[in-house]
């Protein structure tokens, strides 16, 4: 009940726009990727089951054992991430790499050597090998507004609008609802009904090998801890709460190793979602973590419900889920440009890494994420002589 008192109009506001912004955008993402992995519905329904349901819980329970707005959810650019991969691996070797990526993840925090890995790599390298991966994704993005004009141009301009007014709804939020309604609105959607049966969610047998180590695991467990771990605790540091840092990236491990199971990539500190609850717009600073538990509600629901929503996603038209794959990661690749083009005596190293990662060419079975990574990582400390540690 004292739980309940602490729900006031800001922080549930402030939940709703964080739960929001999981549940718009990235699930078509998932989607493109469990196609280009051949996944059948049955497994693309566990992975959209599992990540949605755990972050889910992920968000209720930390939140209320620690009082703070710490948001859970799967990584968004994890599975930008895993676009460029699933066609390489079966579909029980994605699940081997999951699990040892979470596991990595669980190691770091327990050792606490979560600033000394990424020190290793410098961050500027992980953005721009991250902002080649999706730059693909936002060329599409212009090419499906302009094959979709009436209602890509309404969601670019209300994005734009929301962008200039800066209120408390992200503009990506705002302009994938404005684009839903005008697609409802204008096109109707048959075969709605066309819904998968119940599927009951069942434990996914791994495969491990030394290849998905290498291409999928470090990748994306890199990518989790920098670009949502590193991105949640600094929201909630700068906002003056003190989280448990190397306790939160065990948990993120342990939650994501439990997703991994049932088929999906990651549960884990949400950035984004961290900051839009944690800010001081969410309310008194003592309440503001009932905003991440409203989060974990929506995020619960979504994923329970999955079987019934995956095969509604897959009926859009092409363009229109082009659309909302670019709106979801538009500003992740606004960012990623920002950082990692940011130090000037990285120049040779963040230019190589991002042309490699945007070839997406396959050399030794590794991916060009991963090998833009190694080269970027040796030109930047070897050839422009940047040491770690340096890399701010």
């Amino acid at each position: 009940m004292n739980r309940l008192r602490d729900l006031n109009g800001k922080n549930s506001a402030a939940g709703l726009v964080s739960g929001l912004l999981a549940i718009t955008g990235p699930p078509a993402l998932i989607l493109e990727a469990a196609s280009h992995g051949h996944f059948t519905p049955t497994q693309t329904i566990l992975w959209m089951f599992s990540v949605y349901v755990f972050g889910g819980i992920f968000s209720i329970l930390i939140p209320l054992y620690y009082r703070m707005p710490i948001v859970g959810a799967h990584s968004i650019t994890g599975v930008a991430f895993l676009v460029t991969v699933t066609s390489q691996f079966t579909y029980h070797e994605l699940i081997g790499a999951y699990i040892i990526s979470g596991v990595l993840m669980l190691l770091v925090g327990y050792f606490g050597v979560f600033s000394k890995l990424l020190e290793f790599v410098p961050k500027q390298i992980i953005a721009v090998m991250l902002a080649g991966m999706i730059t693909k994704y936002m060329i599409n993005f212009i090419t499906s507004i302009n094959q979709i004009p009436f209602i890509g141009g309404m969601a670019f301009i209300t994005y734009f609008i929301f962008s200039k007014w800066k209120t408390r709804i992200p503009p990506m939020v705002a302009s994938v609802i404005m684009g839903t309604f005008l697609l409802f609105l204008t096109r109707p959607i048959s075969n709605i009904g066309a819904a998968e049966s119940f599927i009951v969610p069942t434990i996914q047998l791994p495969e491990f090998n030394f290849l998905s180590f290498l291409s999928v695991s470090i990748p994306l467990a890199l990518l989790i801890l920098s670009n949502d771990a590193a991105v949640g605790i600094g929201a909630l540091k700068q906002n003056d709460f003190h989280p448990p840092m190397n306790l939160l990236i065990t948990l993120s491990g342990f939650f994501s190793i439990l997703t991994s199971f049932f088929g999906g990539q990651s549960a884990n500190v949400a950035g984004m979602m961290s900051a839009i609850c944690s800010d001081e717009e969410a309310g008194p600073k003592e309440k503001r973590y009932v905003g991440a538990i409203v989060s974990g509600f929506i995020l619960l629901i979504f994923g329970l419900f999955s079987w019934k929503l995956v095969p509604l996603i897959r009926i859009l038209p092409e363009a229109f889920t082009s659309m909302l794959v670019g709106f979801a990661l538009i500003g992740v690749f606004g960012n990623s440009l920002s950082i990692g083009f940011s130090k000037p005596t990285m120049k040779m190293s963040t230019a190589f890494t991002f042309v490699i990662a945007l070839s997406n060419v396959t050399i030794l079975n590794l991916s060009a994420p991963v090998w833009s990574l190694i080269i970027g990582a040796f030109i930047a400390r070897y050839i422009e002589d940047n040491p770690i540690g340096t890399s701010d």
